[in-house]
């Protein structure tokens, strides 16, 4: 299933892509998608979603899980991406935070922060948790992802590497974190280290890669980070971006206003978003 939510923020309610692409309400299955509903999807048996009351016109697409405890990134997870960097493989994942204040819609503006110069992108694969992992072994790692999603992660370099203490503060700015269209259940995707990603800006390919080039696979992941926290349902891990980031460009190139973004993962969906200046 691809399971989504529409409306306007903040009221946002649960609903699904039916086979012709249009989306159906959810709100009288589940009250909304959260890791509650994620966490025990037996609602979703049986269902038939073509039944389902259709929803008009073209909502606006919300994050496509709400009530997320943590956001969890993955740095220099791709090879090249390290190497345009500057910097090696990590011999093991680099983790951090991104506020959960920072996300948004998959076609919300991304908003300059005040004192930003160097605001970048980063087309990421997405995990969902969908049952509570805890000292999981790798190989029953992916028993607890709910499903997957387009995320990118906006990131600004001087706040990331300039301002001291870790990447947090260049990686948490409002609007910083779109995610969906949709989350893909996890049956849908039968191998999520085989998906195709790109990214444009302003019309023009930056980012042109495959999760195939990941270093630390998804299934590894959840494991590793599993032995240092407990991952809940709707829990968010964005697993690292491949080559093209403004960062690694010659001259190094950033995000403006009137810049428009646009981004996808083969199977995973679309984003787009317009760029614009904090007030």
């Amino acid at each position: 299933m691809k399971l989504l939510r529409y409306g306007a923020p903040g009221a946002e309610r649960p609903g699904v892509v039916d086979s012709q692409g249009r989306v159906r309400d959810l709100g009288g299955i589940v009250p909304d998608i959260s890791g509650a509903a994620l966490g025990d999807l037996g609602w979703a048996k049986g269902l038939d979603i073509e039944k389902l009351p259709a929803v008009a016109g073209e909502p606006r697409f919300g994050p496509c899980v709400t009530g997320t405890g943590k956001f969890i990134c993955i740095g220099l997870n791709y090879a090249d991406h390290a190497a345009e960097s500057g910097q090696s493989v990590p011999p093991e994942p680099i983790i951090f935070m991104k506020a959960t204040s920072a996300i948004v819609g998959p076609n919300d503006d991304i908003v300059i922060p005040r004192g930003s110069t160097t605001t970048d992108w980063e087309v990421e694969l997405g995990v969902v948790i969908g049952k509570t992992a805890k000292y999981v072994s790798q190989d029953r790692a992916l028993d607890h992802v709910a499903g997957y999603c387009l995320t990118n992660d906006v990131s600004e370099r001087d706040f990331q590497t300039k301002r001291s203490g870790q990447w947090t503060k260049g990686k948490s700015c409002d609007t910083f974190g779109p995610i969906g269209p949709w989350l893909v259940t996890r049956d849908e995707v039968p191998d999520p280290q085989n998906l195709k990603m790109w990214l444009k800006v302003n019309g023009v390919t930056r980012q042109d890669g495959s999760t195939k080039t990941m270093v630390y696979g998804v299934a590894f992941l959840v494991s590793y980070l599993s032995q240092f926290m407990s991952l809940h349902p709707g829990d968010v891990i964005s697993t690292g971006t491949p080559p093209g980031v403004g960062m690694g460009m010659k001259p190094p190139t950033y995000l403006k206003p009137g810049d428009r973004v646009e981004l996808g993962i083969e199977g995973l969906g679309t984003q787009r978003q317009n760029v614009r200046a904090d007030a």
